[in-house]
Formats: structure tokens, C-alpha cells, sequence
């Protein structure tokens, strides 16, 4: 079964609004021209932008002072900008003329992660989290990056609106680190209260894809993620006499080596799963049995049907092995899915990645556009698509590593930091200015005058 089969028919039904392409932007030397003529004036300001996010990242849901200087910078090019929509969210609107509606969406937040990058613009922000605990802050994700490309290409289409037709609409979507934004927007009347987009795009950075370039995909792009909680219960007592006890750090170890088992022995392997258990903690001291024991796992799939199997086998094999290991009913384990935060799989619209691929590749070159595989990562970018007006979204993937380490990795087989790693460090030149054009090329292309 391909991925395509995937798709529910609804989305593969849904058709595209936007007027037929016609390659002009592509071919324009003169706007090329204009365009990066703006980008390189707007240049420092952007990189004083984005090293100043950078260095004062904010955790989901706490993202005002990001989203503040997202919207300050939009309102002053020009937008209507509307604050703290669907939370921290900005939602900025450009009215230029008749014609469709693009939407442009980037992220907010950034991560608990302890920053380890060396960089002279690193983050020393601590913050406390959700449940209160205080933790350092980092956009280990590079979000930084996608507002940077945000407002460079809202200041850069502003200022060239002579050569458009329609309306903008510029997002800054919060939580998206913890999949709840995107959701929590449209829950607020997105669709309802702004003009409803022909169609939406997003990029995300890549800590593989050299600097310069840009990596699309037609169809699944990004996985299903869900969060699992599993508490194992036993019955605690001192470590010198076990028999008088159930001990859950075992019957824990049985599990996390159990469930790996769904994805080998009982997932097709054509059909892409992943279940890895992230956290595990029990026990206080050497010689004390606890009571229980924390698991926390992370779940990737495409098909509906491979992530319910996943999450009801996972159920199976902890009351199975709890039972085995002689565990009453009363303590069987507790295995709870956390559902609002749920991240659809994204599914980028063939007939829209194809359009963007075309207007992207005739700016930069078709060298520095890439066919990329599928991931296994997340984005509540996909909720943007699932609503009922069947909106067809396309997200693309934007190199940010220097292409010599690329390069050096590629040949030594040694790993680049991952998206999520304290050491991830973004080449900011040209990074900003690739994403700014690229998204630049594809809205003026979908905005092109008749």
C-alpha cells in the first residue's frame, strides 16, 4: 500500500482554488531582481531579529514576547495584525486587490532544552514550565528561523504589492512543540473570523539538508505522534526479600522490551511505525522495591489504522505481562493516551506542492530544490488541512546546516545534531535569506495578476 492510499477520500476530493499557473514569476528577472534587492537591504535587520529570538526563546504556550515582536514587526509593514489569537497566537492580514488567499504559517515556541551550541547569541533563558518546574529554554527546533523567514517575507511581499493580486494572511501559531496551536486557533474561528485561505504553506528548517537549499515531498510528509503514558503498579517492599513483593522496575524492563515487538513482529513492514519509550523512572534507593514505575512513549504512524493497532497493542501487552508476572486485577497498569495533544499525520496537497515546487525551483534554481522522504517527525501544521473546508496545505523542508559539514558528515558517516539537540545550530546567511525567497516565489506565483 503506498502512502497515497493512505488519504482519506474527503482530502483527495478537495480541489484547489487558485487560478492556473502560468510561470511568470519564475521567468521575471526584473521582480527576481527586486526581491533580492529587499532581502539583502531587510538583511541586518533580520539577522539582529533572529539572533535576538534566538536568545530569548519561550516555552509552549508562554510565547509573548515572540509572538509581540513577530506582530510589531508585520504592523509595521502594513498588516492588520491581530494578538493573542488562540492563545499567543498573531493572525496579520494584507488586503491587496481581488484574488485568492495565501496563508503563511510559522511557529512560536521553543523547547526545555539546555543550550550547548557555544554560540555568542546562545540562550541562557530558564523559565518555569507548565507544571511549574523551572527548565532552560532553547529553540532547539529552530522556530527562531521560521519567524525570522516569516517577517522578511511579509516586509518583502508589502513592499511589492504591486506585482500581486489578493490577500495575505501571516500566522505566528503557538504550541506547536506540544501539538495543541494550530488546533487551538482554529478552534477560535480562524477560518471564521479572517478571510478563509485558498491555501495554506509553512517551512520547517532541517538539520540535514544543506544551507541554500529546499527539500518538498507531494503526499505524507510528517507522522501521526501521539504521547503515552504508562504508570506500572507492583507491590514495594525491601530489596532483600523480593518474594514478598511484585516488583514494577522488572515488569517495567519486560514491557519496554515487549512493546518493541509491535512494530517488528506485528506492524506490515511496508506500513511505517515507530514506538519508543523516552522516559522511564522508578525507585528512590538501592534497596527499596517502589511501588510503581513511569513510562512515557512516543508513537509514529501514517495509517489510522497502524496507530490504533499500535496504541491497542501497547494496552494487550501491559496487562499481559502484568498478569504474567502475578499482578490482581486492581493493579494492572495504567496506560492513558494523551488525546488533546494528538498530531495528525501531513499530508501535503499533490497539486499544490507541485505548483510550489515549480515557482521555488524557477527562483533558485532547480539544484537547490530537492525530492525528500517521508519523516517520521510531527507538525500540528496538518490540523491546518483537516478542517471541513478541506484547505490543501504544503509544507516544505529548508536546509540550514552549513554545506560543508554536510558534506563532512556524508563522507565520515559522524551524525549532525538533530532537530531537539542542545548542540542544533542553524547557519542564519544564507538560511533566512532561501526561506524568505522561497516562500516570496511560491505567494507571489499562487498571487500572480491575471
Amino acid at each position: 500500500m503506498t502512502l497515497r492510499r493512505l488519504l482519506p477520500l474527503a482530502c483527495l476530493a478537495a480541489p484547489l482554488a487558485l487560478s492556473p499557473w502560468h510561470g511568470l514569476f519564475a521567468a521575471d528577472p526584473a521582480l527576481k531582481s527586486a526581491l533580492a534587492a529587499k532581502v539583502a537591504a531587510d538583511y541586518p535587520l533580520l539577522d539582529a531579529f533572529y539572533k535576538d529570538l534566538h536568545a530569548h526563546p519561550e516555552l509552549s504556550l508562554m510565547e509573548e514576547r515572540s509572538a509581540a515582536k513577530v506582530a510589531g514587526e508585520l504592523r509595521a509593514a502594513g498588516y492588520d495584525v491581530t494578538e493573542k489569537f488562540g492563545g499567543t497566537g498573531i493572525v496579520a492580514v494584507l488586503r491587496n486587490g481581488s484574488g485568492p488567499v495565501v496563508c503563511l504559517r510559522s511557529d512560536l515556541d521553543g523547547l526545555p532544552v539546555l543550550e550547548e551550541t557555544g554560540l555568542p547569541y546562545a540562550s541562557q533563558t530558564r523559565a518555569k514550565d507548565l507544571s511549574g518546574r523551572e527548565v532552560p529554554v532553547m529553540q532547539a527546533c529552530g522556530h527562531d528561523i521560521h519567524m525570522t523567514c516569516l517577517v522578511g517575507t511579509g516586509r518583502a511581499l508589502a513592499a511589492l504589492r504591486g506585482h500581486w493580486s489578493g490577500t495575505l494572511v501571516l500566522l505566528g501559531q503557538p504550541a506547536e512543540e506540544i501539538g495543541v496551536g494550530a488546533r487551538a486557533m482554529l478552534t477560535a474561528g480562524l477560518y471564521r473570523k479572517f478571510p478563509k485561505p485558498d491555501c495554506v504553506l509553512a517551512l520547517h528548517d532541517s538539520a540535514t539538508l544543506p544551507a541554500g537549499t529546499v527539500g518538498l515531498l507531494e503526499g505524507y510528509i510528517m507522522a501521526n505522534v501521539d504521547s503515552v503514558d504508562i504508570t506500572v503498579r507492583g507491590v514495594g517492599g525491601h530489596g532483600a526479600y523480593p518474594h514478598t513483593t511484585k516488583d514494577p522496575i522488572v515488569l517495567a524492563a519486560r514491557i519496554v522490551l515487549a512493546v518493541q515487538t509491535i512494530v517488528s513482529r506485528e506492524t506490515r513492514p511496508v506500513d511505517p511505525a515507530v514506538v519508543t519509550v523516552g522516559s522511564i523512572h522508578g525507585g528512590t534507593k538501592h534497596n527499596i522495591i517502589p511501588d510503581e514505575v513511569k513510562l512515557q512513549l512516543t508513537l509514529r504512524s501514517y495509517s489510522p489504522a497502524v496507530r490504533a493497532h499500535t496504541i491497542e497493542a501497547i494496552k494487550r501487552i501491559c496487562r499481559g505481562e502484568a498478569i504474567a508476572a502475578g499482578l490482581p486485577d486492581d493493579r494492572l497498569p495504567v496506560v492513558a493516551v494523551t488525546e488533546d495533544q494528538f498530531t495528525p499525520a501531513t499530508y501535503n496537497d499533490p497539486t499544490l506542492t507541485r505548483r510550489v515546487r515549480a515557482a521555488i525551483a524557477g527562483w533558485l534554481g532547480e539544484e537547490h530544490v530537492r525530492t525528500i522522504d517521508p519523516e517520521m517527525g510531527g507538525e500540528d501544521f496538518s490540523q491546518f488541512g483537516l478542517t471541513v473546508e478541506k484547505v490543501p496545505i504544503c509544507l516544505f523542508r529548508l536546509g540550514a546546516v552549513d554545506p560543508a559539514r554536510v558534506a563532512t558528515s556524508q563522507r565520515t558517516g559522524v551524525a549532525l545534531p538533530s532537530l531537539h539537540s542542545s548542540k542544533f545550530a542553524p547557519v542564519p546567511e544564507p538560511t533566512i535569506k532561501t526561506g524568505i525567497t522561497a516562500l516570496s516565489a511560491a505567494a507571489l506565483d499562487l498571487l500572480a495578476k491575471p
